[in-house]
This record gives C-alpha cells, sequence and structure tokens, in this order.
C-alpha cells in the first residue's frame, strides 16, 4: 500500500478520498488554486501545494505542476478524483512517466471510452447493445443532417468526447437541426477541445440507469445499478439505487453486459457503463441499450456504497498498489435502498442560474452522510461547479430511504446564497417520484409545479423582520427607538416577487406585536425561545440584504432600501447585463441591428455553462459594449437598446 498520495481535486471529492487514505494510513497531499487557499479540502489534507492561478486552466487543468507537486512531496501515487484531468489520457501518460501511479484506469482504456462514437463501435464488437444512430467521421453539416432524418426525429446531437450534458442538444424537427448542430459544437469545442458529434435516436420515455463496476485490469465485477433518470438540463439532480422496478433477469442481463464492457478494454480501477432504458412498457432484457462509458468515479458512488458496504476509494486505493479484486461477484449483495440529492447554488426560478455567495451559514442533520467542500464563511467561487453538498439517506426500503431524505432536506439550513433546496424537497414530494415511476423528463413535464416558490405564512414574515431589526436580541431590545415616539418600527421585505411592509411593536424584551399583511403576529420570548402565536420559531440567519428562515426547504427574504430604490429609478431599463461573474463567450449584436424579443444577444460562460442572453423586447441595439473573450462582473452592462418613445418621452 502507498504511504502518501497526492488528490488532484478540489472541494467534496477531495475530502472524500483524504477522509478514506486516512482510515486505511496513507498520507494525503492537496493542491489548490488561489481561490482555493483557505478551502476544506486544503485543511483536510497532510500537506498543500500552491498549483496557479484560480481559473482551472491555470491551477487544476495544468497536470505538469501536479506532476511536479507530487514529486516535490514524495507522493507515490495520485488521485483524481472526478472532473478536471481524471480522464484525461495524456495525463495518466504522463504521470506514469515520472515514475508515479495512476489511481484509475489505463490511459489506454481512457482513450478507448473517451470518443463516444469509437466507444459504441467498441461495444457492438464486445456484444453490448447500442443506440441506433449515426457514429461516423463525416461531420459534414448535410451530411449529419441527412443521418438525423434517416434515424427519425426526435434525435440527440451529442459531444463524441462529452459528458455531463455539454455539447448536446435535443432536436424534434429537421428545422431545428442547423442551429442546435451549430451550438453543440461550440459547447463542444470549448468544454473537450473537440467539436465533433454524433447523433442519435431520442428515446421517448427514457430512464439513465448506470451500472458501478471494478476492474483489476483482467477481471470485472459490477456493484448493481443506479438510477439516474431526474436531470436537469442533462445533468443529474437525485439518483438512487437500485433502481425502481428492477428485476433479477434485468439487473443480471445490464450487470453482465457492464461487465463485458469493462474486460473488453482491460479495465482497472471504477467505472460506470450508462445505459439509456426505455420505461415505455417497464424494466426488459432486450430495452437498454450502451450510452457511454464514465472511466472515473462517479459524482453519485455514496449511494453504491451505500447499498453493498464497499468504500469504493478504498477499492480504489488497494487495486491501484496491485491488490486483486476484494471481492467477487457472488460475494456483493443489496442491501436496502439509498439516495443522493446534489445541493447547488442556483437560481432556480431564474431557470437554475449558478449562483455564487458567501455561505454564512450551512449545517447538516447528523442523521444523513453529507458530502461537502465547503463550511460556514466559504465562498461559492465562479471558477468552479457551484454544489455545496451531496445528501445522501439509506434505509431498509426504499419508502424509508426517501422519508429520511424528505427529513434531511428538511433540516438543512443554507444561508448567503440562493439554492435548489427547495426544488429537491419538491422533488422528492412528487407523486410520480414518490412512487418509483421516473424518466428522464419529469421534471421537464412539471416543472412549473417542482419550481414554485414556497409561500411565505405570517409568522415567517414577522421572523424575517424581528431578524432584520435585530429585534431578536432581548437586550437590545430598544435600540433604534426614541422616548418620544411609539416604540414601533418598520421594513419593507421581498419574497417570491411579493413586497411586505412589516411594523413592529416592543412592548418590553419579552414581547413584540408584528403587523403583517395579513394581520398581526404575537412574538413572545418564554422557555429561552420565541415562540411566534404559540409556535416555536425555528431558526433565522440575516446576511447582508439576505435574511433566510429555515422552515421548509428555507424561506429567502430580502430587504428592500426605498432610498436605493428611488436612486436606481432612473435607469433606461435597456441594459442587457452578466447575470454573474464569467466570459462573453460570444457577442451576436452589432450597433444598428432590429432584434426581436427572445434573440441572443450574446453567449456568457460562467460555472462549467453556457447561458444565452436573450434580448428582452424588440428593439435596435444601440451599442456593443462587449467582445468575445472579456471577462466581467455580476451586472457588467453587454449591450444597450435604444430607448423607446415611451422611455425617451
Amino acid at each position: 500500500m502507498f504511504d502518501k498520495i497526492l488528490i488532484a481535486n478540489r472541494g467534496e471529492i477531495a475530502i472524500r478520498v483524504a477522509k478514506t487514505a486516512r482510515a486505511m494510513g496513507v498520507r494525503t497531499v492537496a493542491v489548490y488554486s488561489d481561490a482555493d487557499a483557505g478551502a476544506a479540502h486544503v485543511a483536510a489534507c497532510d500537506e498543500a501545494v500552491h498549483i496557479g492561478g484560480s481559473a482551472p486552466a491555470e491551477s487544476y487543468l495544468r497536470g505538469e505542476r501536479i506532476i511536479q507537486a507530487a514529486l516535490d512531496t514524495g507522493a507515490q501515487a495520485i488521485h483524481p478524483g472526478y472532473g478536471f484531468l481524471s480522464e484525461n489520457p495524456g495525463f495518466v501518460d504522463a504521470v506514469v512517466a515520472a515514475g508515479l501511479v495512476f489511481i484509475g484506469p489505463s490511459a489506454d482504456a481512457i482513450r478507448a471510452m473517451g470518443l463516444k462514437d469509437a466507444a459504441k463501435v467498441l461495444m457492438e464488437k464486445a456484444g453490448v447493445p447500442v443506440v441506433p444512430g449515426y457514429h461516423g467521421s463525416n461531420q459534414d453539416a448535410e451530411h449529419l443532417a441527412g443521418a438525423a432524418d434517416a434515424i427519425g426525429y426526435p434525435v440527440l446531437i451529442k459531444a463524441v468526447a462529452g459528458g455531463g450534458g455539454k455539447g448536446m442538444r435535443l432536436v424534434e424537427a429537421p428545422a431545428r437541426f442547423a442551429e442546435a448542430l451549430e451550438s453543440a459544437r461550440s459547447e463542444a469545442q470549448n468544454a473537450f477541445g473537440n467539436a465533433d458529434v454524433l447523433v442519435e435516436k431520442y428515446i421517448e420515455k427514457p430512464r439513465h440507469i448506470e451500472v458501478q463496476v471494478f476492474g483489476d485490469g483482467t477481471h470485472a465485477v459490477h456493484l448493481f445499478e443506479r438510477d439516474c433518470s431526474l436531470q436537469r438540463r442533462h445533468q443529474k439532480v437525485i439518483e438512487e439505487a437500485p433502481a425502481p422496478g428492477m428485476t433479477a433477469e434485468v439487473r443480471e442481463a445490464m450487470g453482465r453486459a457492464a461487465v463485458r464492457a469493462a474486460e473488453a478494454i482491460g479495465y482497472r480501477g471504477a467505472g460506470t457503463i450508462e445505459f439509456i432504458v426505455d420505461g415505455s412498457r417497464g424494466l426488459r432484457t432486450d430495452g437498454f441499450w450502451f450510452m457511454e462509458m464514465n472511466t472515473r468515479l462517479q459524482v453519485e458512488h455514496p449511494v453504491t456504497e451505500a447499498i453493498t458496504g464497499v468504500d469504493l476509494v478504498e477499492w480504489q486505493l488497494r487495486v491501484a498498489a496491485g491488490e486483486s479484486l476484494p471481492l467477487r461477484q457472488q460475494d456483493l449483495t443489496i442491501t436496502g435502498h439509498a439516495f443522493e440529492s446534489r445541493l447547488y447554488a442556483e437560481d432556480v426560478p431564474a431557470g437554475f442560474l449558478p449562483a455564487t455567495g458567501t455561505l454564512a451559514y450551512l449545517a447538516f442533520p447528523i442523521e444523513c452522510r453529507a458530502d461537502s467542500g465547503v463550511r460556514t464563511g466559504d465562498a461559492i467561487s465562479p471558477f468552479y461547479d457551484p454544489m455545496i453538498a451531496k445528501i445522501i439517506t439509506h434505509g431498509p426500503t426504499r419508502d424509508v430511504a426517501l422519508t429520511r431524505m424528505r427529513a434531511a432536506l428538511a433540516g438543512t439550513q443554507v444561508a448567503g446564497t440562493v439554492t435548489n433546496l427547495g426544488f429537491l424537497s419538491a422533488l422528492c414530494a412528487h407523486q410520480g417520484f414518490t412512487a418509483g415511476d421516473v424518466d428522464t423528463g419529469l421534471i421537464g413535464r412539471d416543472l412549473e409545479q417542482l419550481t414554485a416558490t414556497l409561500a411565505a405564512g405570517a409568522a415567517d414574515v414577522a421572523l424575517a423582520a424581528l431578524a432584520v431589526l435585530g429585534l431578536l436580541d432581548r437586550r437590545d431590545w430598544a435600540t433604534g427607538f426614541a422616548l418620544w415616539s411609539p416604540l414601533e418600527r418598520s421594513v419593507l421585505l421581498e419574497h417570491a416577487g411579493e413586497e411586505s411592509v412589516v411594523r413592529v411593536i416592543c412592548d418590553g424584551p419579552d414581547r413584540r406585536c408584528v403587523l403583517v399583511a395579513d394581520g398581526s403576529v404575537e412574538a413572545l420570548y418564554q422557555g429561552g425561545r420565541w415562540l411566534l402565536d404559540g409556535q416555536v420559531a425555528p431558526a433565522v440567519r440575516v446576511t447582508g440584504d439576505l435574511v433566510t428562515v429555515f422552515a421548509g426547504a428555507g424561506l429567502a427574504f430580502h430587504v428592500i432600501d426605498p432610498l436605493a430604490r428611488a436612486a436606481g429609478a432612473t435607469g433606461d431599463g435597456n441594459l442587457i447585463e452578466a447575470p454573474m461573474p464569467g466570459m462573453v463567450k460570444a457577442v451576436f449584436a452589432v450597433a444598428g441591428q432590429t432584434v426581436q424579443a427572445g434573440d441572443r444577444l450574446a453567449v456568457l460562460e460562467a460555472m462549467k455553462m453556457e447561458h444565452a442572453l436573450l434580448a428582452a423586447r424588440d428593439g435596435v441595439v444601440a451599442e456593443v459594449l462587449v467582445t468575445a473573450g472579456t471577462q466581467v462582473e455580476a451586472g457588467a452592462a453587454l449591450v444597450r437598446l435604444e430607448a423607446t418613445e415611451e422611455a425617451a418621452g
């Protein structure tokens, strides 16, 4: 076994690897960028080495710096985590050439599965079923359009070097193919340095079921399946194991196909064989097809660990150190059911727009497993994925595990940034998901229902007002009041687009009367806690002008400054601004151009995704204020439209 390993990653996966290594007596070395100098993963390791600037291209993607850090610290092996360089065969070759061990598959295995088109040909030869489609080398736009016509719409355009939904577009009619192809190619080139695509038949009621495999270079086993069908923007939201409705016959067939796929390339380490499954008539042995192989540990690996009792990172280290597979196929069994929910900093009502911010408070219930790379006080950086944590629950049955997940989400407290916590809670309460009737279109069909903002009750509004006015502190209860006026203060709050003027009347250190739109709420301090109309007040946090009441999945209130609003009311409202920090990937607008509402004016790349910025109304472009390649801050003006007659007059 190794004495010391370097973890070539950041965030929760770096902490996850370090935890297992420590339990095995293996010392760890962290690497970090400028933005991560004080990050949690740095503190989780025994040593840490600075490798460059905040942007991944300046640090976590600099393989030569990472290898030098391993050599300088005496590490014998490098664990890549997932993302960044984890599936880069050139990096693997360089690690081996430096006399180090790469904790993962060989460069040849990664290359074999790195291009989706070549991988599908290889899988067909190995007897693994593949989705009908065009996987050839002719990338001419007309040829690809003809292939789509032959396959039959709807079709999926997918980057051959893709992953995470990048470079993927659903096309439902021939008229949309050219535009979708251009967009997919652009995103693929930017994300993977390869603009080539393949075209596949789109399965009408698809389920995404993947099989965890593990190999030692010669033999492989599978550790059963995970259902990852709950997706938005082709990215997973909630995963579970085992898959709902799975039969022993189908599990055996999928597992056997996955093992064949792994052994066909002499796979070593942890990997995932992803299948697209036709869920329209239940799970069948002839209703699943190979999609791709992820030649690394997956984000959702904790649900497999929960149902098998296997530490997959421990297996990775043991096999990389030269040991054989720890268990045979017949030794592996399923116990119970598990779920994983991905908690992100993102603005769900704004279309799941990634968000930044400083975590004023972060806490998870002790009853769940929470894999997180951030702590209270940490910042969500615009340079990296905005995941806050993975929340995992396990139970003897699916119902029990899901009930525990609902409780875990309800008990999770995040303040300082907007999150998808309410969205996750709504998904876990969704009738179809609760019944196990899942497919990749579920979120899209019920998006309005799932993204509806939880209404704030009078007590929630009252608590937010008391908190922001500092009136939960009994010692300073009279602060801000004058002897010659009533003991009354007010504040303007906004929640889910609704504004409330809240007045608070103090009757002493232990009693407040809060006047809200729906009436009044009595706040009493008794038994060491505040009661609102007789009910115990939930926890609350104030971060600048954001107040978070930890009721349900959390309620966010913004404090409105009437003076600031009045000062800003003179703007012409014609600016298209950057919704977050990022790089301007492309600019389509030209001064003097006539545009219609919904036209793409620019594309902003931020947090590993592209965001199209659209014209909010019909008009004429007055000025283009940026060029492609410009790094901008949130709120930066990008394009200005000419003022309308109404605005001018």
